[in-house]
């Protein structure tokens, strides 16, 4: 019987390679579960079985994705596939109804421990400033440049905002391929006429929501 959430490989990409390309090596294997049933599976590793409609397994990174709704990951053994191998979960929604994208890598990938920046320096006319990471209140990819604010300012650094996600505090929450968001300058978050989220800092600015990351944000503020 043909799953009703069954989407084509065009159509997943589509809502979720912006998140998926900025992080994931090109050997890495994905996963889409809705309602206890893999609707996509595209395998980087030669180990990996997994078929579109298989159940999820108990146990596995998509049951509990599934189950909790959080972002979960783990190294897991060989009991439910050929390799022991590391996983990363996300909750996502599938035509509004609950689903896990799960992102699988080898066992032998070992997540980088890199202290959080405490400061960033930015440049400023031909002037460079050191500031205290807290202080930022959200910073902007444009036109292949990577710009922070505070205070009404904007100043210019060298590190990329992929580069930056991995060595932000927790409290930065990445809400679209442009934009991460400091969530202590959030003021409220809402719809604009076209239902997409809006996020307005508690400067009146306004930064877009973009599919792909809105989880990010209901998870980080619980609504």
């Amino acid at each position: 019987m043909k799953s009703e959430y069954n989407l084509s490989a065009k159509d997943i990409s589509q809502q979720y390679i912006t998140m998926l390309k900025d992080w994931i090596p090109s050997n890495s294997s994905i996963a889409i579960a809705v309602q206890n049933t893999y609707i996509y599976f595209h395998s980087g590793h030669q180990s990996l079985h997994l078929e579109v409609g298989q159940q999820v397994q108990s146990g596995s990174i998509a049951e509990k994705v599934l189950h909790t709704k959080i972002r979960t990951d783990a190294i897991l053994d060989n009991s439910l596939f050929d390799t022991p191998y590391y996983g990363i979960g996300y909750p996502i929604y599938i035509q509004d109804v609950p689903a896990a994208l799960v992102v699988v890598l080898p066992s032998t990938f070992s997540v980088q421990k890199l202290e959080p920046y405490q400061f960033l320096t930015g440049k400023q006319n031909e002037d460079w400033y050191p500031v205290a990471i807290g202080r930022i209140s959200h910073i902007e990819s444009l036109q292949k440049k990577t710009w922070f604010y505070l205070e009404g300012e904007q100043f210019k650094t060298s590190i990329t905002l992929k580069d930056l996600q991995m060595r932000l505090p927790s409290f930065f929450i990445r809400i679209h391929r442009s934009y991460i968001v400091n969530i202590y300058f959030i003021k409220k978050m809402s719809r604009d006429l076209t239902s997409n989220f809006i996020v307005t800092l508690t400067d009146g600015c306004e930064l877009p929501v973009s599919q792909s990351y809105i989880n990010n944000l209901r998870n980080a503020l619980e609504f």
